[in-house]
């Protein structure tokens, strides 16, 4: 049996550092419970961010403030891309080669599909930081 122990952010973790990653858990972040995750996550979440987040001490002392915050700035960036997109289609034409159109409308697309995979990655460090152990499902 593994026994708990309380990070200095108030979070139980385990002791061995063997928890399961889901998909879509960032790289550079290491596991859950083992030394220094916490500190990586932080890093993660202000590279989320934009620069100026990294001046508020408040988000970089209580990465669980911070998690929030990237997951709202993430979440703008996603409906910022929708809204983008629909410009686009819809504005572009007018001005621009239909072949500069595709090419326009496939990159908003590309950076959406982008957002959506940090928006998860966001959200699984945010729960991992609420204390949220994941287990793998068959």
């Amino acid at each position: 049996m593994t026994l708990p122990k309380r990070s200095t952010f108030g979070i139980i973790e385990r002791m061995s550092g063997s928890s399961y990653l889901p998909p879509g858990w960032p790289p550079q972040v290491r596991p859950p419970g083992t030394p220094g995750w916490e500190r990586t996550a932080t890093g993660y979440l202000l590279d989320c961010c934009p620069p100026e987040f990294r001046g508020y001490p408040v988000l970089r002392r209580h990465p669980v403030v911070l998690a929030r915050f990237a997951a709202r700035y993430v979440a703008g960036q996603c409906e910022t891309a929708q809204d983008g997109l629909a410009e686009i289609r819809t504005g572009l034409p007018r001005s621009v080669p239909p072949e500069v159109v595709t090419e326009a409308v496939e990159a908003w697309l590309e950076q959406a599909a982008h957002l959506l995979r940090v928006r998860r990655s966001v959200r699984l460090v945010e729960d991992a930081l609420r204390g949220k152990e994941f287990v793998a499902q068959l």
